[in-house]
C-alpha cells in the first residue's frame, strides 16, 4: 500500500516480537494480519507476565518469545487480560494450560467468562458462525477458578521489581482494565484508548482512532477513562492494536475530537431507515479527514479496504449504543 510508512519501533530483533521499553516486548500474535494484534510480555527479575494473549493459535508465538529470551513457561507469573474480547483473551485458557505457575488477572465482570467460556464462544458463533469461530479462535479452554484473580480499580500486581497498577476503564467494554507501569511510565490500554495502526504513521506521528465494537460502547465512560489515563502523564501507551505509541497528549486530543464527531454524526442518523450505511460512510469520512490532517497519503478506496472490518464492527457497536440510548 502506498501509504505505508517506516517506523523504527517495528524493527523486530526477535522471531515474533520487538522490545518497546525496558523489559517490555510487543509480540505479534498473528491474528488477522501482521502488526494487527499484540500480546505484551513484561519481564522483571526472571519473572514474566503476558498482557493480552491473542487466540489459541497465538500460543506458539508467545512461547517462542519466551524461548528467545531464555525464559520458560514455568517463569510466567501472570496472564493479565485488559478485557475478554476474543482477540485479546481467546487464547487465555491455552496459555494458562501451558504456563502452570501463572495466575490469571481479569476484571471482575470478565472472570466468569474465563472460568466457563461457553457463553463467550456461543456469542461469537452467533455473530460469525461456527466455521469462522473455529478457524479464527478454536475451542476456548476453561480456567480453574482457583487460578483466577479479579482485578478492580487500584489492584496491584508485583512482578519482580515492578509494581503494576490496574485501573477500571469502561467505555469500550464494561469488563475493561488498563494497567499502569510506573517503571516505563506507560499504560497498557487494551482497546480503551483506541486503535493505532503502524501503517498510518507519518512524520507527524501516530494516528489513533476510537473503537466502538459491540456491544458495550459508552462514549461518556470512554471519555472519562481516557482522561484518567492521561492524568497519569504517561510517556507512552501500549494499545493491543498495535504496539507502543508516544506523545500521549497529542493522541488524546485526536482521539477525543474524533469521538465527539462520531457521536454527533451517529445521533444525526438515529431515526434514518438507512442508518447503517450512513453511519458507516460517516465513520469513513471522519477517519479520512483525520488521516489526511495527520499527513497520511491514503485514498478513500484504500481506507475502506484496509479498515473494512473496523468500519463494520464500529458501525454495529454504534447502532447498539443508539438503540440502548
Amino acid at each position: 500500500m502506498p501509504f505505508l510508512c517506516k517506523n523504527p519501533l517495528m524493527n523486530k530483533q526477535l522471531t515474533f516480537a520487538h522490545e518497546v521499553a525496558d523489559g517490555i516486548y510487543c509480540i505479534d500474535t498473528g491474528f488477522g494480519r501482521d502488526n494487527f494484534d499484540a500480546s505484551y510480555l513484561i519481564v522483571s527479575d526472571l519473572q514474566a507476565a503476558f498482557v493480552d494473549v491473542g487466540t489459541n493459535y497465538s500460543a506458539p508465538r508467545l512461547l517462542k518469545t519466551l524461548d528467545d529470551l531464555s525464559l520458560t513457561p514455568n517463569e510466567v507469573r501472570y496472564v493479565i487480560l485488559t478485557h475478554v474480547h476474543l482477540d485479546h483473551a481467546g487464547g487465555a485458557g491455552e496459555v494458562m494450560r501451558l504456563c502452570p505457575n501463572a495466575e490469571l488477572i481479569v476484571h471482575s465482570r470478565g472472570a466468569r467468562h474465563m472460568i466457563d467460556p461457553s457463553a463467550l464462544r456461543a456469542g461469537a458463533v452467533g455473530v460469525y458462525g461456527e466455521e469462522a469461530v473455529q478457524k479464527d479462535y478454536g475451542q476456548l479452554l476453561p480456567i480453574d477458578a482457583n487460578r483466577v484473580t479479579e482485578a478492580g480499580e487500584g489492584f496491584q500486581i508485583t512482578l519482580g521489581q515492578r509494581q503494576l497498577i490496574c485501573m477500571d476503564t469502561p467505555g469500550h467494554a464494561k469488563h475493561h482494565i488498563a494497567i499502569w507501569d510506573p517503571h516505563s511510565q506507560g499504560v497498557f490500554t487494551g482497546d480503551t484508548f483506541g486503535l493505532s495502526y503502524r501503517e498510518f504513521d507519518t512524520e507527524q506521528g501516530a494516528y489513533i482512532m476510537p473503537t466502538t465494537t459491540p456491544i458495550q460502547f459508552d462514549p461518556v465512560a470512554l471519555k472519562e477513562s481516557v482522561e484518567r489515563i492521561c492524568a497519569l502523564n504517561p510517556e507512552c501507551i501500549y494499545p493491543t492494536h498495535f504496539s507502543r505509541v508516544n506523545n500521549v497528549p497529542r493522541l488524546k486530543t485526536m482521539f477525543l475530537k474524533q469521538l465527539d464527531e462520531m457521536v454527533e454524526m451517529s445521533v444525526s442518523f438515529r431515526h434514518s431507515n438507512k442508518r447503517y450505511e450512513q453511519i458507516k460512510s460517516g465513520l469513513a469520512d471522519i477517519y479520512e479527514n483525520h488521516l489526511k490532517t495527520n499527513g497520511c497519503n491514503i485514498s478513500r478506496q484504500e481506507l475502506e479496504v484496509f479498515l473494512a472490518i473496523d468500519l463494520d464492527l464500529n458501525t454495529q457497536g454504534i447502532e447498539v449504543w443508539l438503540d440502548k440510548a
